[in-house]
């Protein structure tokens, strides 16, 4: 059986992708998780800390299926053409939700900086993994652009399409 801090977490991933971060209340968030008040706040102090929580879990889960859907490619040009078809399995599994980490930015002041800073460090975690792959940090950052690019285009669209364009279009720039 899950702890309550688990199916508050758990609960939080479907609300926020169902209904985003603003639309999402701590009310709800307790009902639907089977929770009492005294355990959600004796894990969060505030919705804003669930958040940075949920970003947290977020990031290792992300990262980990990468690194799982990655593990058997060998040299870097197939790692990185099949990062582009990781998107499109994440697609498939999430119904093209798109990225968390953007959704909420786009969602909360600028200020906020303490959800701010998770998002940063998601999306230069992220840049930071292609260009460990990649020595040429122009090459990397492109690359990273492109896969950037690729993720909000299929959650606006639906469609794996642009994705593939950009996978092609990385296919020729790596040498």
């Amino acid at each position: 059986m899950k702890s309550p801090r688990e199916r508050i977490v758990e609960t939080t991933f479907g609300l926020f992708a169902r209904q985003g971060y603003n639309s999402t209340g701590i009310n709800q968030i307790i009902s639907e998780a089977r929770v009492a008040r005294a355990s959600f706040y004796q894990y969060f102090k505030s919705k804003e800390d669930l958040c940075v929580e949920f970003l947290k879990v977020r990031h290792e889960y992300w990262f980990s299926e990468l690194n799982i859907f990655l593990a058997e490619e060998k040299d870097l040009k197939s790692k990185i053409i099949k990062a582009f078809d990781f998107l499109i399995y994440m697609n498939g599994k999430e119904h093209f939700r798109g990225c968390s980490f953007l959704n909420i930015l786009s969602e909360i002041p600028m200020d906020n900086t303490k959800i701010l800073k998770i998002i940063q460090t998601h999306k230069a975690d992220l840049r930071n993994y292609f260009s460990s792959l990649l020595k040429d940090q122009a090459l990397s950052d492109h690359i990273y652009l492109l896969f950037e690019s690729s993720i909000i285009e299929s959650q606006l669209f639906k469609s794996n399409e642009l994705i593939e364009r950009s996978k092609n279009i990385a296919t020729h720039l790596i040498q």
